[in-house]
């Protein structure tokens, strides 16, 4: 399995890895990543690698086969083989904005706290889709208790559970659609202080200052019972 250094350290930028794979649809399969791989309603990082025989944009990164991660290139030309040594160049801002985002809808949670049916992180926004039958009247009120929480500057931290522990106890699940990542013996919790905890593989930032201000968008309704409430960076 490719080592996923995004996990330890949303912070780090750079890495050296080794190329062990090609995927027939083009990517670059390696060792080690900074690069968060597309998944959890977070897209795939992009940022570029250079080698001995080159430098390449890479656009994304993808979860394959085996719990690897390959690198997809931004324009189709020479790869660096199996086996070359790269150096893995985080695009930074793209990725700090993300982690902005995926923080906020966090904290979106807690102030509406209700059952997640879908989500979507972006650089400049991101929603929730919740199970909420009516919309609710004070989204002026949901977004200063939004802000009220970031001026906390609280710490995020991550923490591990097994998979067992995390089946005994479910209610730190808030998605209904979106399985936690499980099946690999044990579940990344994401905390925020004293006022949440729950699973995610996605990266955040490591105090709620960071996030800065965040405004909530339009409520729109999404069948029956859905409602996705998106939220921009200010």
């Amino acid at each position: 399995m490719t080592e996923l250094l995004f996990r330890d350290d949303a912070y780090l930028t750079q890495c050296r890895a080794r190329v062990i794979g090609h995927t027939p649809e083009g990517g670059i399969v390696v060792d080690r990543s900074v690069f968060y791989a597309t998944g959890g309603g977070q897209p795939g990082d992009s940022g570029q690698i250079d080698w001995g025989g080159g430098t390449m944009s890479i656009a994304t990164a993808v979860k394959v086969e085996g719990g690897d991660v390959a690198l997809v290139p931004a324009e189709a030309r020479a790869m660096p083989p199996v086996g070359a040594d790269v150096l893995m160049r985080l695009d930074w801002e793209r990725r700090h904005r993300h982690m902005r985002v995926h923080t906020a809808l966090h904290l979106l949670s807690v102030v509406i706290p209700l059952p997640v049916t879908g989500g979507q992180v972006g650089v400049d926004r991101g929603r929730l889709d919740f199970d909420m039958p009516d919309a609710p009247g004070d989204v002026a009120g949901l977004e200063a208790a939004l802000n009220r929480l970031i001026d906390r500057d609280l710490l995020v931290t991550s923490e591990w559970i097994s998979d067992a522990e995390l089946r005994a106890n479910l209610t730190l699940v808030k998605t209904l659609t979106v399985a936690p990542p499980m099946g690999q013996g044990r579940v990344r919790l994401v905390r925020i202080g004293e006022i949440d905890l729950q699973p995610c593989g996605g990266t955040h930032v490591a105090r709620l200052g960071e996030i800065g201000r965040i405004e909530i968008g339009r409520i729109e309704k999404k069948g029956r019972q859905n409602r996705r409430v998106t939220v921009s960076l200010a």
